[in-house]
């Protein structure tokens, strides 16, 4: 039986690739403090600080492959120092916010990264975490960089948002929709190819990034998922920053809503992750899947991304009053 170590393992992803290591038969363990949840069923649990010296005392033996998800540098060097050696293939998972540009339509891996100044910053922290990786494995090494992942138990709550705001119906106030764009990937596909390439032996840097749509498709999918038959009260980039509305997510936000000079953030290339055996299912199905989660956690419960009831309405009002 082939072993597979997860540095996490708790989180969402993490979570979702230690499940998907499991249905294929892996014995799996996930190095974690465990604050973050559960790991699957059957699934080992080492917990561990990983800021501490002796974090990795208690995984022995050597292992088919090794994942990591973490943003930390210091942990991704650490884990290198200790494990690699026992590691015969070494995945680390990076993010699309790795690079420098965004308005770049089609970009692919070749693009420009930032230079990382600040480890408090994500994307630079990403870029760090990478070279270290880089440096330990050289080519024995695939870094996947995801962009949007979505599907069911998101704690984002940003892709969500709009299949449960079309469920509840009414007035959906939306950014102006023309020329703006969608990328996602389900969370479980990205998870099951992470493990099947790792098990594989696949090596390279990747964009694991799902095929862009018009925004206005993923919304008229989402309206025919959702049974919303009302129009869309679309207002332009202007009139929602003068409305204290925010981009992309976050309180106060219209999710998946960025500025257009950033269109290529959501229209990378994603054609080395089909190649190297990437798969996406319909856009629809993932919708539907997290329309079924959204309604099972309570479609209506306080959000970390989205516009509430009321500051929508509100918004929409005020139209009315001018």
């Amino acid at each position: 039986m082939r072993r597979v170590l997860i540095l996490g393992g708790t989180g969402w992803l993490g979570r979702s690739i230690a499940q998907a290591a499991m249905q294929c038969g892996a014995d799996v363990t996930c190095l974690a403090r465990g604050e973050s949840g559960a790991v699957p069923k059957s699934a080992r649990l080492v917990r561990a600080d990983r800021t501490q010296p002796d974090a990795y005392d208690d995984l022995a033996g050597d292992w088919d492959a090794v994942i990591e998800v973490s943003r930390d540098p210091e942990q991704v060097e650490s884990a290198l120092q200790s494990l690699s050696s026992r590691a015969e293939h070494w995945t680390f998972v990076s993010t699309v916010s790795v690079y420098e540009r965004n308005d770049e339509p089609d970009a692919d891996e070749r693009a420009r990264v930032i230079e990382p100044t600040d480890m408090a910053d994500y994307a630079h922290a990403k870029v760090a975490a990478e070279r270290a990786s880089r440096r330990h494995r050289g080519e024995r090494l695939l870094i996947p960089r995801p962009g949007l992942i979505v599907g069911p138990g998101d704690p984002t709550d940003r892709f969500g948002y709009w299949p449960a705001r079309l469920h509840r119906g009414g007035r959906v106030l939306t950014p102006t929709l023309a020329d703006r764009w969608v990328q996602a990937i389900d969370v479980d596909d990205l998870a099951r190819w992470v493990v099947h390439a790792g098990l594989e032996g696949t090596t390279g840097t990747m964009n694991a990034v799902g095929t862009s749509v018009a925004f206005d498709e993923f919304m008229k999918l989402t309206a025919d998922v959702a049974g919303f038959t009302e129009g869309f009260e679309q207002r332009d980039d202007e009139w929602l920053t003068d409305h204290e509305i925010n981009y992309w997510a976050g309180p106060r936000s219209l999710p998946l809503w960025i500025p257009a000079n950033d269109a290529g953030f959501l229209q990378r290339n994603n054609a080395r992750y089909r190649a190297a055996g990437g798969t996406l299912r319909p856009l629809r199905d993932t919708i539907a899947r997290t329309l079924n989660d959204e309604l099972a956690r309570g479609r209506d419960r306080p959000r970390t991304a989205g516009l509430n009831a009321h500051d929508e309405a509100l918004a929409l009002s005020s139209d009315a009053q001018r």
